[in-house]
Order: C-alpha cells, then sequence, then structure tokens
C-alpha cells in the first residue's frame, strides 16, 4: 500500500509522512478494522495493488474516507467511481450519516470525481497539512 500511496503523492508533487499522516499505513489492521473501518485494496488481473481506499468512523456517525489512490496504469477507467461508489454503500449500510474528506487542491481528477457524486467543500481548521481542501457528502437526507 505504501508504494502506491507514497508513488502517487510524489507524482503530484505531495511528500509521504509514515510517522504522520501516512502512519495509518504501518498496520492497516490495527487502525481501520480495530477502530470500525475498512480498508479496500484494488488489486489488477495478475493480483498486483493498483489502488486502495479506507473508511475511517469519527464522532456523530460521520465516517472520513482516506487514502484513495489509484496507479496511473487503471486510471481514468472508472476504477475510481466503482471503489469510490463501493466506500459509499458500505458506509450507508453501517449507519453513517456523513463522509468526509481531505485532498489537496492537485489532485484534480479525485476532486472532480468527488464532485461528480455531490461532494461539496467545508471549513476544516483540523484538516492534515499537505491539504488544502476539504469536503463532505450527506448520506441521508
Amino acid at each position: 500500500m505504501q508504494q502506491v500511496v507514497f508513488t502517487t503523492l510524489r507524482e503530484y508533487g505531495l511528500t509521504p509522512n509514515i510517522d504522520g499522516t501516512d502512519a495509518d499505513l504501518k498496520d492497516l489492521h490495527e487502525f481501520y478494522v480495530r477502530r470500525g473501518g475498512v480498508f479496500r485494496i484494488v488489486t489488477d488481473a495478475h493480483g498486483n495493488i493498483v489502488g486502495c481506499g479506507g473508511l475511517l468512523p469519527m464522532e456523530n456517525d460521520d465516517v472520513e474516507l482516506r487514502k484513495m489512490y489509484l496507479t496511473p496504469a487503471v486510471r481514468g477507467k472508472g476504477l475510481g467511481r466503482r471503489l469510490l461508489e463501493d466506500l459509499l454503500a458500505m458506509a450507508r449500510s453501517r449507519g453513517h450519516r456523513r463522509v468526509v474528506l481531505d485532498t489537496a487542491s492537485v489532485l484534480k481528477e479525485a476532486i472532480a470525481l468527488y464532485r461528480s457524486r455531490g461532494f461539496q467543500p467545508y471549513d476544516n481548521p483540523d484538516r492534515v497539512q499537505r491539504c488544502d481542501q476539504s469536503m463532505f457528502l450527506k448520506l441521508t437526507a
């Protein structure tokens, strides 16, 4: 996972931080599953990891979308949309009311995908350092 995430971050001029923002990648089971979340790993037909994305429960029935990245070879083929739909369906089935995320403005394709699904910007003073945008999606009316 680290390779997929870190390669993508560097591709967009962002700096990985395994002891800070990216510490969750050290132990996915401990960080996500033990906290009631999930982490999806996407593989190609040969079993190579080509993408990932996670959900981490937060306060007030919110869930954070984290570490959703795809390798360049599989981008633009609808895989990101399918992964996002899977994660949103999972968040709904677990009773979450809102999905939140932090992102960086250089990740234009990701932001376009989020907006196409109805994510809206909001002011989040607690967002991670390398991110300059926060977004949310209400899952319930």
